[in-house]
């Protein structure tokens, strides 16, 4: 079930007011995300285009069942770890399907046999696919929706993605975590490939500093990384140790999940992400004329998320949400096409609580909002 959005006057920073429109020669490939194949709702929503047709969509945990036109979640499979489908567009409109597996009848996660793996943001590199992947461990003397730490680093290294069914791709499953400085807590919230690098907008968390800072690994280097990471400093350089005195802090705002990519018709970068404060309220974004800065001051794209907007019908206390990012294929000179995903703090196995009585909650939400 979509989130019904009330148009909202945008007034964004430097720039005139506009309201959200038809999208110019796309509206008919909006992106949705209806529940069938046994998806009923996933976060995450990383997508990367496969080829001029398909693009492929990457979801974290994931509410599964074998029951068609199920109206709540009440006892439904919970898929820790990660989910998959592929969208197409045509003269008909946006269409999606998911591809989940199942193992000895079970719903399963696509990458990740006996461990829990949530997606990053993916990138295309030498003809293949990478998908980068954090290692959860659950933490069960914490509460709940945070009682998990971050394990280790990995990569789903697809050579031949041509097959239209991923369940026929061949996965070859690197380790990156020993290649990876102290103190990165996710590698890939945000990943672009420019000039023979993959960059990473990184979440960093050491000592008394914390934000994205900026990584990047040679493309030539992505089968035996150890070694050749490379991290900005403060003074502009890049070392393959992080200094936690000078390394520099893009984002301080320490973003788990954004999109960065480049516009060609106004020669910046535009970076796209929900704001982690009053429970991720606002959309916003900053812009830069090279991907190492300088970065400007946030601006508001979308000013109130209505899930957690205490005037809205789709309030709850327990509600926060996250994974702001935009989806260029989809996106114009004229709007952006942006995402972002609510959850929940409350039981997700509990009948009665508000994310398994109401479908809204935990899916991707598309955004139709002006371009700044």
């Amino acid at each position: 079930m979509k989130a019904k959005l009330s148009l909202l006057i945008l007034c964004l920073i430097f720039f005139s007011c506009a309201t959200p429109g038809p999208l110019p020669d796309r509206g008919v490939c909006l992106p949705h995300f209806p529940d069938r194949d046994g998806w009923y709702g996933g976060d995450g929503a990383y997508s990367i285009d496969l080829d001029e047709q398909r693009t492929l969509w990457l979801f974290g945990d994931t509410f599964a069942s074998s029951e068609s036109a199920r109206t709540n979640r009440a006892g439904m499979d919970i898929i820790s770890g990660n989910t998959l489908a592929i969208s197409t567009c045509n003269a008909d409109g946006f269409h999606i399907r998911y591809y989940l597996k199942k193992r000895d009848g079970r719903f399963a996660s696509f990458f990740g046999d006996d461990e829990t793996l949530w997606p990053q943001s993916p990138f295309l590199a030498e003809r293949a696919l990478l998908i980068p992947l954090l290692e959860i461990k659950p933490l069960p003397d914490k509460e709940p929706p945070f009682n998990f730490r971050i394990a280790g680093h990995k990569i789903a290294y697809i050579r031949n993605f041509s097959a239209k069914d991923p369940m026929s791709w061949r996965v070859d499953e690197l380790d990156w975590s020993q290649a990876i400085d102290a103190g990165i807590d996710a590698l890939a919230p945000a990943s672009v490939v420019f000039q023979h690098q993959v960059y990473f907008f990184s979440l960093y968390r050491a000592g008394n500093k914390a934000g994205n800072i900026l990584a990047r690994l040679s493309l030539a280097r992505l089968d035996h990384p150890a070694g050749a990471f490379e991290y900005l400093h403060d003074d502009g350089g890049w070392e393959n140790r992080i200094d936690p005195k000078r390394i520099k802090i893009l984002f301080t705002e320490g973003l788990s999940e954004l999109s960065v990519r480049y516009d060609p018709q106004k020669r910046r970068w535009i970076a796209v992400y929900l704001n982690p404060e009053n429970k991720g309220r606002r959309v916003l974004y900053r812009v830069a004329p090279h991907l190492d800065g300088p970065w400007s001051s946030p601006g508001t794209l979308f000013e109130t998320i209505p899930e957690v907007d205490p005037q809205s019908p789709q309030y709850h206390p327990k509600t926060f949400c996250y994974a702001g990012k935009e989806h260029a294929r989809f996106s114009s000179a004229q709007s952006l096409i942006v995402t972002y995903v609510c959850n929940s703090s409350e039981d997700p196995t509990d009948p009665e609580s508000f994310i398994a009585r109401h479908l809204f909650l935990y899916r991707p939400v598309v955004l139709q909002i002006p371009a700044p």
